[in-house]
């Protein structure tokens, strides 16, 4: 897949992919900036869970990575600042 600024390689959405891609702010690669860690779970009740609390709509990301299917995503950080993303389709 070719992301304009980066390229994920994948079998499926629902099984590990690997992604390079320039950070969003067009600065370097850091820790938090440019370097995240996605996780895909089964069900949004898992994507709530990954943070302890339960998220309302207006908190989720929701982006059709392909026809027919929606993605639920939860985007945080843990305490040495690395993005993680936790995510479940349809």
């Amino acid at each position: 897949m070719d992301f304009g600024r980066g390229y994920a390689w994948a079998c499926r959405w629902t099984k590990p992919a690997l992604g390079i891609m320039t950070p969003y702010d067009g600065k370097p690669a850091t820790v938090g900036n440019g370097v995240m860690v996605a996780i895909v779970v089964d069900s949004k009740d898992k994507v709530d869970a990954s943070t302890g609390r339960r998220s309302n709509s207006a908190a989720r990301t929701k982006v059709p990575p392909a026809p027919g299917q929606g993605l639920l995503r939860r985007l945080f950080r843990d305490l040495d600042g690395n993005k993680l993303n936790v995510f479940c389709l349809g």
